[in-house]
């Protein structure tokens, strides 16, 4: 998502994950296709080693291969291959988009993503925390609550330098609106103008997400080619 996902998908990631204000904008209208979580099963990936491979897909081998997979399960994720190199890949779901977004239920929304050693220490536990409380019922205004409180009480580890994450994932599914959109990189800032890093200006590959819940922003630099090294075709959406 962010992510977001990426993260601003990658909300990034991923979004971002993350991804355009399409990916992050905040609901326009009250009327949305996902108005409530859906039923759990359309949210898990009943292959396990389709999972693997896809949280695989979002980094070079070279990364990849070597990292850390975590796969979502019914209480949350759990890690299903350990690693050597200190990545962390895995499937983000709609919930690692901004509270406030359109798609924050959708089902169908599989943000592959990996984790450089610094996020996984200091990010990836906002997902797993977060997912732990959408598995758990949590509505909306309480997952913001209960975020919020964990930040203030020093619950949660604070964003380390350098922080940032692989969203390059052909196989990847950001949204709606945009599909798997481009291959692309996300770095992971304490809350930042967007214009300290020239993003969202015209001619920047850098584009910027606020994530007033996480408490960072995400700015995203997409890249040429997907994890497989195949070229990334310029009518992306």
């Amino acid at each position: 998502m962010k992510r977001h996902l990426v993260g601003t998908a990658w909300t990034g990631f991923a979004l971002v994950i993350v991804l355009l204000t399409a990916w992050q904008a905040p609901a326009q209208d009250a009327k949305t296709p996902y108005p409530a979580m859906a039923p759990l099963d359309q949210y898990l990936m009943t292959d396990r080693n389709a999972e693997i491979a896809l949280a695989r897909s979002a980094a070079p081998d070279s990364i990849s291969r070597d990292a850390e997979v975590m796969v979502l399960e019914p209480h949350g994720y759990e890690t299903a291959i350990k690693g050597k190199n200190g990545f962390v890949c895995m499937v983000e779901r709609s919930w690692s988009a901004g509270i406030d977004d359109p798609e924050f239920w959708n089902p169908k929304l599989r943000g592959a993503i990996c984790f450089n050693p610094a996020a996984a220490r200091s990010y990836l536990p906002l997902t797993v925390e977060k997912t732990k409380l959408v598995l758990a019922g949590r509505s909306k205004a309480q997952i913001s609550e209960t975020m919020k409180a964990a930040f203030e009480k020093k619950e949660l580890p604070a964003l380390e330098s350098g922080a940032m994450s692989y969203m390059m994932s052909k196989q990847a599914y950001l949204n709606d609106q945009v599909g798997h959109w481009h291959p692309h990189l996300m770095f992971f800032v304490p809350q930042a103008d967007a214009a300290t890093w020239g993003a969202d200006l015209p001619g920047s590959p850098i584009v910027a997400d606020a994530d007033p819940l996480d408490r960072l922003t995400v700015f995203m630099i997409l890249v040429g080619k997907w994890s497989d090294g195949t070229p990334a075709t310029t009518d992306q959406h």
